[in-house]
């Protein structure tokens, strides 16, 4: 191994919807965590690899940080400050605007707590416009300054995730800050993500972007079976995929199901085309609808969907 070779771990923070899981797919340039316009769309901690010639990058992508409303948001919020513990690097992720609030003093009092680097990530800089007062760079400008009075920064680097653009600076300007080491994963490693796991979360991102606002919130979804075969007539490669959408109320089941089916069929063709793109074959997808009530404030409903509280005690 190169001596000159560093790898480590990056945790990625932020609030809701700040554009975390787009950032992490952008970096190692493959989709792994699902995105939408909903807040609190990642809801475990997700792992993912970067490698090239310079070094090993693991980005442990994390739940936005904010106010708990019942036991899962308290699960998710424990997810990502348990998280930090792990990290050699910590990108901070926000919005280009210079107005920091409680939410955002709440995640610079954890930061303090740090004996890491922390590199602040400005995201969505394509959504800056010039105006009568000001220009795009002088209001960029203006939130590296908010920010950098707030805490003492590594580095500040602006981007824009969803546009790809300042994605490779981000990448130099980590591993300047990780330490020399192993390669910690084979170099063709992307994710530690098993392929049921993130058909799970397709089929629920696919419902998060398809259905309104508060349905998406109570969903989680289960994979009751994944099973490789070939077809007998052509002999190609086929995946047998049967889910369970879980809900909180029987009106959200009418919803997800829609008229005649037709919004379950849309879930299920959508998520069915990406599903085919993870598994490189053919995909028969068939999804169910069950009405779990309250699920996100029973701890044994939460661990029976994948949101295990003693995964993160012991952590």
């Amino acid at each position: 191994m190169d001596n000159n070779f560093k790898s480590g771990y990056v945790a990625i923070i932020g609030r809701p919807n700040v554009g975390k899981s787009t950032l992490m797919n952008a970096l190692i340039g493959q989709k792994i965590a699902i995105t939408s316009d909903k807040p609190q769309t990642t809801r475990n901690r997700i792992q993912t690899v970067y490698t090239d010639e310079r070094g090993q990058i693991i980005f442990l992508d994390t739940p936005g940080i904010h106010k708990a409303k019942n036991k899962l948001g308290d699960y998710m919020v424990k997810v990502a400050t348990n998280t930090l513990q792990d990290a050699d690097v910590v990108l901070w992720l926000v919005e280009p605007t210079t107005f920091i609030g409680a939410g955002e003093r709440t995640v610079i009092e954890t930061l303090e707590t740090l004996d890491c680097p922390v590199i602040l990530v400005i995201n969505k800089t394509d959504i800056l416009k010039d105006d009568k007062e000001k220009t795009r760079a002088e209001k960029l400008a203006d939130s590296i300054k908010a920010y950098d009075d707030a805490f003492k920064f590594a580095e500040i680097v602006p981007i824009s995730a969803f546009k790809k653009k300042g994605t490779e600076d981000l990448l130099t300007t980590i591993l300047k800050y990780l330490p020399y080491g192993p390669m910690y994963f084979d170099e063709d490693t992307v994710t530690d993500q098993p392929e049921r796991a993130i058909t799970a979360e397709i089929i629920r991102e696919k419902c998060l972007r398809l259905l309104g606002d508060e349905v998406p919130h109570g969903i989680a979804v289960t994979i009751e079976k994944m099973h490789a075969r070939r077809v007998k007539e052509t002999g190609e490669p086929c995946m047998d995929v049967e889910a369970t959408i879980y809900c909180e109320r029987e009106s959200h089941k009418g919803i997800i199901i829609g008229k005649q089916g037709a919004m379950l069929k849309k879930i299920g063709t959508q998520a069915r085309i990406e599903t085919e793109k993870l598994c490189e074959c053919k995909v028969n997808m068939k999804l169910w609808v069950k009405v779990r009530n309250d699920w996100r404030d029973s701890e044994s409903l939460m661990k029976n969907f994948g949101y295990n509280k003693q995964d993160i005690d012991v952590q």
